[in-house]
């Protein structure tokens, strides 16, 4: 019967200074927005307040990040979406927004995993022998390139521990190339018994 134990991590509590910077006070330690992002992908949940005036600023904090990551060329947000979602500040739809981009992130998540189980159930029995295992570490890997998509609605850690942006970027291309390659073996496969016939 430990309580504790069932409970969810209590946030952490981040003071944010009028020189900008960012106190972890569980750490007690200054952390940056990269700090900040990390701890999002690894669903520990945090709470930014103004050291000053104790207002929660979590959500100004967050866009933030956002923009951050925007800029590093980790381009996620088409260009017509940040239009239309500039569009609806001040209109009449402004406060069913947020509910219907939550419940549209949540429906993305769930589709990725349907998608998943489809393609796997889809593509074995075309695969040749010895080759559904290397297909199964590639779903693996087009997963984890999907939940890129979704860096702040991740079910579990993906990415792994202490590998970067760039160097989990470089694995898409490797996966990419890799999908190629056994399209290829696989269009070869199909052509062989024609040949042979």
């Amino acid at each position: 019967m430990n309580e504790k134990a069932e409970q969810p991590a209590q946030p952490v509590i981040v003071k944010k200074y009028a020189n900008r910077r960012l106190y972890n006070t569980e750490s007690s330690s200054y952390i940056t927005l990269d700090n900040l992002a990390e701890m999002v992908r690894k669903d520990r949940d945090f709470v930014v307040y103004d050291a000053k005036s104790g207002e929660d600023i979590t959500r100004s904090v967050l866009t933030q990040i956002i923009v951050e990551e925007e800029g590093k060329g980790n381009a996620l947000l088409p260009t017509n979406f940040l239009r239309q979602l500039i569009g609806f500040y001040g209109g009449n739809g402004q406060n069913m927004v947020p509910r219907y981009l939550e419940q549209a992130m949540s429906n993305f998540v769930r589709q990725q995993e349907t998608m998943r189980e489809t393609m796997t159930k889809t593509l074995s029995p075309f695969m040749p022998p010895g080759i559904e295992d290397m297909s199964r570490k590639n779903l693996a890997m087009m997963e984890r390139a999907m939940n890129l998509f979704t860096p702040f609605y991740r079910e579990g850690e993906t990415r792994p521990e202490g590998q970067t942006t760039q160097e989990f970027q470089e694995e898409i291309i490797s996966l990419r190339a890799e999908v190629e390659r056994l399209q290829q073996q696989l269009a070869t496969l199909r052509a062989a018994p024609k040949k042979a016939g």
